[in-house]
């Protein structure tokens, strides 16, 4: 089956490979006070030495909300892409006030490690409001690139200044007045080009990219590039230790948000309802299907098959997947922590009535409006448990963007298969940040569309058990036969009951009916625990120790596991990818002598379920919570085994 979607960008690979066989048709205000709390790290030995530091270190650009900082940060991440080095960039920005701070992270790794660092050595202030801030928290021998124009001086004699004349580059472009402040932040990439070795072809190209071929944006923007560049060549001696250096570790790799893989995922997996009410950070990911829905549109006629309905909130938009689950849609939303408390009770009829729905959970941080702008994985609980009374919802927790695609589609095969709303908790650093990944796996299985009787086959049933009930088990796995809403067939018709049934869909308030029905539905979320995605399991029985975790925590977890082996400590790894727990994960916690549970929320949430799921002793197991709204560091993480391992 031939695919459109071939996405590529300059000699970026496309987003899908194919194995050829046919698969499924499938903020509160901020003071100027809130630079980020950077951790000091050890110097390594390079820093110390002065010796050459290639493709190791970190950048950041503080700049001000709404300056056009997006375009040239992203042009870096794309340009260091295609030099062929490891990258990753994180972007921390205010949450509702234009002008307020906002910090971009970039990483480059030589070894191909993701995560956020602690520290970053190069800081380039473009914010009088936090540059002090910002310039204190650089480490010793630490680069610092700010406008000559502040005359700030230079109060750190252990770290190396760069002032660029910002204004007077700009002037000498003779840009027009109105678009000056939009490519303003371009100085900053001219300079960091010609200091840390970027190929002006490659800022072009990616240049062109970003303006999607379009010349006469992508040639503005470069003339300030270029100019910021030959005047940092003709006045600026470097005098630090760090520099960029092409490599081939990217080749065949994308780079893509979670958010846009999910949508793509969803796309492949059948998707023709999406109802949502706009929320950060889940915002993009509609925009994606948006964007993307071109892929599923009918071949005959070319009208689309997806519809997309911006509905008037939370609620309404809960409510269409309800209606719409129950006609045989394939549906779903994408929401936050704040949606996810409005839908509780749609939840709750979708779960008693069987109907099934996707919802994105791309968390942030909670309670209340809490940062929205920043990352958290405090939903688990909550969704886990989600409505009033005895219920428990399937979650399944992507932990790549590859695996964000993946969920977009299983989870419809996940829902129908179960007849439930299945949850999809990513957050906004997987969901929001760009991310290397490998072109995405074309689903290698068919739509799995459950247990749905057409007329032939309700006649069958009928023939062969004498009657047909919404509700009734018949196979013994807990999950009943549905009928579609137009059926042609005199018994193929039913309420779909949010209040207490029989077997057979009657209304009814007997305890014995009541207690029969939590019994199947209990039983029924019970097999998820084989159904949904297993664990990614890392396990060698020498080794003493082991981590559990989920989602986006593990790119600081590989890292740690490399930290901790040079300290003579191995570990084993069990990443979660779904709730309920599979069987594997108990057998894996009671295999060590100490079991790590790392997660970024405030009260360790995945740990509590592990200790509610299990009622042996474990006092062996160790709840590693932090919860900051900042995506995790290894070096957070090290520090914390490193301590409980030398008690």
């Amino acid at each position: 089956m031939s695919f459109s979607i071939i996405c590529n960008v300059g000699d970026i690979p496309p987003l899908i490979r194919s194995s050829g066989q046919k698969g499924p048709t499938h903020s509160p205000l901020c003071s100027t006070t809130m630079a980020i709390n950077i951790q000091p790290e050890t110097l390594s030995q390079q820093q110390i030495s002065g010796e050459p530091i290639v493709n190791d270190f970190a950048i950041m650009v503080a700049t001000k909300n709404g300056s056009g900082s997006q375009t040239s940060n992203s042009l870096i991440v794309n340009a260091l892409f295609r030099m062929g080095i490891p990258v990753n960039g994180k972007n921390l920005f205010p949450s509702n006030i234009k002008g307020l701070p906002t910090w971009y992270t970039i990483r480059v790794s030589k070894d191909g490690y993701t995560a956020r660092r602690a520290n970053t050595e190069i800081v380039v202030a473009l914010n009088q409001d936090t540059a002090a801030e910002d310039i204190a928290n650089l480490p010793e021998g630490g680069v610092c690139i700010i406008p000559t124009e502040w005359k700030w001086g230079q109060s750190r004699p252990d770290i190396i200044y760069y002032e660029i004349p910002v204004k007077d580059i700009i002037k000498k472009s003779e840009i027009a007045a109105d678009f000056r402040d939009r490519v303003a932040n371009m100085v900053y990439v001219g300079v960091v080009a010609h200091l840390f070795g970027i190929p002006m072809d490659v800022l072009w190209n990616s240049l062109l990219d970003n303006f999607k071929g379009k010349e006469k944006p992508a040639k503005m923007n470069f003339n300030v590039l270029e100019l910021a560049y030959q005047w940092s060549v003709e006045n600026l001696q470097k005098k630090d230790h760090y520099s960029f250096a092409p490599m081939n570790e990217n080749e065949g790799k994308i780079m893509i948000t979670g958010n846009e893989a999910a949508a793509i995922g969803a796309l492949f997996g059948g998707l023709t309802l999406a109802a949502w009410y706009p929320i950060t950070p889940s915002t993009s990911l509609i925009d994606a299907v948006l964007t993307y829905q071109h892929i599923r549109k009918d071949p005959d006629t070319g009208k689309n098959t997806v519809a997309v309905v911006q509905a008037e909130d939370e609620i309404a938009a809960i409510g269409m997947l309800v209606g719409a689950g129950w006609a045989g849609a394939r549906a779903m939303t994408a929401t936050s922590g704040p949606g996810i408390s409005l839908m509780a009770e749609f939840t709750g009829l979708a779960y008693f009535a069987e109907i099934p729905f996707v919802v994105w959970d791309v968390t942030r941080m909670g309670p209340s409006t809490g940062l929205p702008t920043r990352t958290s994985q405090g939903d688990l609980l909550f969704t886990y448990f989600l409505g009033h009374g005895d219920s428990r919802q399937v979650c399944l927790l992507p932990g790549s963007v590859e695996e964000c695609f993946e969920f977009g589609w299983r989870a419809f095969d996940v829902a129908e298969a179960l007849q439930t709303p299945v949850f999809v908790l990513s957050d906004l650093d997987l969901g929001m940040n760009d991310w290397m990944a490998q072109p995405f796996e074309y689903p290698d299985e068919p739509i799995n569309r459950g247990k749905v009787l057409d007329e032939a086959k309700l006649n069958e049933f009928i023939e062969k058990y004498g009657k047909w009930g919404r509700y009734l088990d018949v196979d013994g796995d807990a999950v009943p036969y549905r009928t579609l809403p137009g059926i042609d067939h005199a018994f193929g018709s039913y309420f779909a009951r949010g209040t207490g049934h029989n077997p057979m869909a009657v209304y009814s308030e007997r305890g014995s009916d009541w207690v029969e029905n939590m019994e199947r539905l209990h039983n029924k979320i019970e097999s998820a625990r084989k159904i949904a995605p297993q664990p990614v399991i890392d396990y060698t029985p020498s080794k003493p120790i082991g981590i559990i975790s989920f989602g986006s925590n593990d790119p600081a977890i590989q890292e740690v596991r490399d930290l901790l082996s040079a300290e003579g400590i191995e570990s084993n790894y069990l990443r979660v990818r779904a709730l309920p727990l599979a069987e594997s994960v108990k057998e894996f916690m009671f295999n060590h002598e100490r079991v790590y549970v790392v997660e970024n929320n405030f009260d360790g949430q995945l740990c509590q379920i592990l200790r509610l799921e299990n009622a042996a002793d474990t006092r062996h197991v160790f709840s590693l919570a932090l919860g900051d709204s900042l995506p995790m560091t290894p070096t957070w993480l090290f520090s914390k085994i490193m301590t409980q391992e030398q008690k």
